[in-house]
């Protein structure tokens, strides 16, 4: 049997044949298989064949994975030849034939590498050549320096021999997914969105027309406009849905582009990418370039210069993209967030920003960051989620969403809780838009995120300390003075410290309908999660609290964040009222999450269901219907 393995982040992997029926996996020399790490115990795991089929048994202390399954230790896992096996930071994969079929995201992620290390070969050439830094503070970015550019790199490209005769099969490979990245920034440029945009410095602003081939440019915009015929993009409703397609679809139709890329138009499209990435690095944000752009990512992580994570459609996988070095990681760090009108250096190597289209960055350098410059991206989504989207994707059922809707209405107060990243402020925003237009709403957040479509909406946001550390203005400050702005209703994007007990009193003194988010791992656990928030701004007995927060709360919606990375509502509870014998609030689910993993109603009647039923706001048949 042979077994390959390699370490996580390296693309060559290594080989060993082995004939035994039972094979030992650890960092021991006696091992089968040696995998030299300290996180790897010394007898990690054992493999044996039974009945054709192949199981693990790990003996170790840390877990591996198993395809997508976690095996802690003294657990087995039965899995078939060709099966992806994770011991930490190692994968391997257990073939009797031949090496296991490399995955499309492998290999996108194997040809991405390939050419971010053409594209770091050919800046350090270019080093030697020209003065970079005097090109990027050239921000206007005039056509002779830009020409002069281009011309560098496409000499540096001959000094390398890239287009050599023995490089066509690679290049051809990497043709595909070029062509297929410069489809979805066609796509994503004609949107043409209102707004702000963070990846306004596009490369194509640096297009300069001597360097651009009117025949070449022709054959592309064919092959391009064929593609788009064969995936039928008329279908699709927006630009997401038309990426989305592309980036599932395309290497299903790429079998008949493929005759039409001959070495010529190869060779032309391999160069403007390069040309396009190099000039990102210098003007724009380099790798996150085309990443800012995509509307299927929602979150964009860079943990170190070579290490780029992206969030899509819930999951976290790696980009394949990476920066040319950690001096560039932090000169494009420094150029997002001045942006912002705010600095990063080692005097202030933390910064935590929202930028002008509403995504949430936050950078930290070295010495706080020992890896290297790291940088979070939350992205503002163009278009927000609506309830009936939230149907559509089955994050909520329809019986639910009405519950909630005539909730909203009727003046309840509601929580929203989660963990990080469940969708805790987009189902804010959901339910916020059931608010009536004429009320009056006060929405305070550290990093504006709601957008309500009411015309009569205050949104305040807090402000950090200056460098002098004064003029901070915490939530809880705003909270205080949003009592006297004569809300109707107060959102608070989330209560984090001090400020809940604010919104607590809030609730409690006439601003019903009021809302707000926690972070939390189920209903009952808000409870104790806000019982610390209001002892952090005043030492009150737990019994008051526990009478402060069952008058105030109506609902708790939690939102959880299954294995596979969707996000669902799992329980609807009412706050119902405080026990003095049992010391604790009364809470009742209305729905929750069983039945083959759906929200459905637990069949218990909510205690205002009589105010919601009177002012014919809901129908209890339809309420305990799916």
């Amino acid at each position: 049997m042979k077994i390959w393995f390699n370490k996580v982040n390296e693309s060559r992997r290594s080989v060993l044949e082995v004939d035994a029926e039972e094979i030992t996996i650890g960092r021991d020399p006696s091992n089968a298989v040696r995998l030299q790490s300290p996180l790897v115990s010394r007898r990690h795991a054992v493999v044996r064949t039974i009945d054709g089929k192949l199981q693990l048994e790990n003996v170790g202390l840390n877990s591996c994975v198993v395809d997508d399954e976690e095996v802690l230790g003294g657990q087995t896992a039965v899995f078939a030849p060709g099966a992806k096996i994770r011991i930490w930071p190692y994968t391997l994969t257990f073939e009797a034939e031949k090496a296991a079929a490399v995955t499309l995201g492998e290999l996108e992620s194997h040809l991405r590498s390939i050419v971010a290390d053409l594209e770091l070969r050919i800046h350090r050439k270019l080093l030697e050549r020209l003065d970079l830094y005097e090109f990027e503070a050239n921000q206007a970015g005039d056509s002779e320096s830009i020409l002069l550019l281009e011309n560098n790199i496409e000499d540096v490209c001959r000094d390398l021999n890239v287009f050599a005769p023995e490089n066509e099969a690679l290049l051809e490979e990497i043709t595909g997914l070029v062509l297929r990245d410069h489809l979805i920034n066609q796509i994503v440029m004609e949107t043409g969105d209102e707004y702000f945009d963070l990846a306004t410095l596009s490369s194509n602003e640096y297009d300069v027309p001597a360097t651009l081939v009117p025949e070449r440019e022709a054959e592309l915009h064919s092959l391009l406009q064929f593609v788009r015929e064969r995936l039928k993009m008329e279908e699709c409703r927006d630009a997401t849905e038309q990426v989305q397609r592309v980036e599932s679809r395309f290497n299903a139709e790429f079998h008949l582009v493929r005759p039409h890329l001959h070495h010529e138009l190869r060779k032309y499209l391999i160069l403007r990418t390069l040309k396009k990435d190099l000039k990102d690095a210098i003007f724009g944000f380099g790798p996150l370039q085309d990443l800012l752009r995509a509307p299927t990512v929602t979150e964009i992580m860079v943990v170190a210069s070579d290490q780029i994570y992206v969030e899509q459609n819930g999951v976290i996988e790696k980009s394949g993209r990476r920066f040319i070095s950690d001096k560039v990681t932090e000169a494009i760090i420094e150029r997002i967030v001045a942006q912002v009108g705010r600095r990063i250096d080692k005097s202030q190597p933390l910064v935590d920003a929202r930028l002008p289209d509403g995504s949430r960055v936050n950078a930290i350098i070295p010495p706080l960051a020992c890896k290297g410059p790291t940088l979070t991206i939350r992205k503002f989504p163009a278009q927000r989620l609506t309830m009936d989207d939230l149907i559509e994707i089955g994050s909520i059922s329809t019986s639910a969403a009405t519950f909630l809707r005539a909730c909203v209405i009727d003046r309840r107060n509601i929580l929203v809780s989660g963990g990080t990243g469940t969708g805790k402020t987009t189902t804010l925003n959901v339910l916020g838009g059931f608010i009536p237009f004429k009320e009056r709403i006060v929405t305070i957040e550290d990093t504006t995120e709601l957008r309500l479509h009411q015309e009569h909406v205050v949104t305040l946001e807090t402000k950090p300390p200056n460098v002098e550390g004064t003029g901070q203005y915490t939530v809880r400050d705003l909270v205080k003075n949003a009592l006297r702005m004569r809300p109707d209703r107060i959102i608070v994007g989330e209560c984090r410290g001090p400020e809940a007990l604010d919104m607590i009193q809030a609730m409690n003194t006439g601003h019903d309908g009021s809302m707000t988010t926690v972070h939390a791992n189920s209903s009952r656990e808000v409870i104790e999660r806000l019982e610390v928030l209001v002892l952090m701004a005043a030492d009150l007995p737990v019994a008051s609290i526990h009478r402060q927060l069952s008058s105030a709360l109506d609902l708790i919606v939690h939102i959880s964040r299954l294995p596979g990375g969707a996000r669902v509502i799992t329980q609807i509870t009412e706050v119902l009222r405080y026990d003095p014998d049992e010391r604790q609030i009364i809470l009742h689910d209305i729905f929750n999450f069983r039945d083959g993993a759906v929200l459905r109603p637990t069949g218990y009647l909510p205690s205002f269901v009589d105010s919601l039923v009177e002012k014919e706001l809901l129908d209890l048949e339809f309420l305990y219907g799916r």
